[in-house]
């Protein structure tokens, strides 16, 4: 075992959409156009499952509905190599463009066929692009009137279609409108000087050199708390194709996916990950 790993379990994640799933693209925003894409979902995620299998690590899969429904063989891959799988909602809408009946129907949808494809209950969700903003806490009701367990929605940091001022690391978030508890499991965020900065997952994690992430690691640690590293199969996707998109998507949507690979290989080899459910101790019985 390697010298470098720490006692605490991180928290390894993927949010499985395929690359045409970006958010407010226009090129994109057609859900009928979808079925005629170029997919690259398949591939990459038959990978990830491969290589975090061989590692040793568990990790959570949360997947999008409309995924599941087209290719429930891959959650069956999921829940056979003993991994977990969540929802990521069906349709990969932002939550904060939804009134609460709406949400309601997508993630029982999301739900059934994610059920229904790896035969195990799903516990946790994770909205797309981090849109669980201040105004809809109702969401929370919401995934406990479904039977979720757990969260793992909130980027404790501004950005662009999230943000959400919480507590860093695992907590129990209660300003939902009924006050019930939900555990949560933010996103990581590192300090440089006085800035905080994510460095764990999607564009930040293919952006930033090695020795900042694991300083992210050790920060994390340092405090007690593990890292979350959420990434998604098009992050691995040097072929993945191109739409018209401002300058700074494309940046964000395409730096550095060839190196993705080998980050996530280094970090297999350096730190302990399990599931979120096992990093918040939410069990299947909870």
């Amino acid at each position: 075992m390697s010298q470098h790993r720490s006692d605490i379990m991180d928290a390894l994640s993927f949010d499985i959409e395929d690359w045409f799933h970006i958010v407010e693209i226009e090129a994109l925003s057609d859900p009928t156009a979808w079925d005629g894409m170029e997919s690259l979902v398949e591939r990459y995620t038959e990978w990830i499952i491969q290589t975090v299998t061989e590692s040793g690590a568990k990790c959570t899969f949360f997947v999008l509905g409309w995924i599941a429904e087209r290719y429930p063989h891959l959650v069956e891959m999921m829940t056979r190599h003993g991994h977990e799988v969540g929802s990521h909602s069906y349709w990969h809408r932002e939550v904060y463009q939804l009134d609460p009946d709406t949400f309601r129907d997508d993630m029982q949808r999301s739900i059934d066929v994610i059920e229904a494809a790896g035969g195990h209950k799903v516990l946790g969700f994770r909205a797309p692009s981090f849109s669980i903003t201040p105004g809809t806490e109702w969401a929370f009701d919401v995934l406990h009137d479904l039977g979720i367990k757990y969260d793992a929605s909130l980027f404790p940091a501004e950005r662009a279609h999230g943000g959400y001022p919480c507590p860093e690391g695992p907590h129990v978030f209660e300003a939902a409108p009924s006050g019930r508890p939900m555990p949560e499991l933010p996103m990581s965020i590192m300090r440089v000087g006085p800035t905080r900065v994510p460095f764990s997952g999607g564009g930040y994690l293919r952006l930033l050199p090695m020795w900042m992430i694991n300083r992210g690691f050790s920060q994390q640690h340092a405090r007690g708390l593990p890292a979350v590293i959420y990434l998604h199969p098009r992050d691995f996707a040097p072929d993945c194709p191109r739409v018209p998109m401002p300058l700074h998507r494309r940046f964000k949507c395409y730096v550095n996916t060839r190196g993705t690979k080998r980050k996530l290989e280094s970090l297999l080899a350096r730190y302990h990950f399990g599931s979120c459910a096992a990093v918040l101790g939410v069990d299947q019985d909870a």
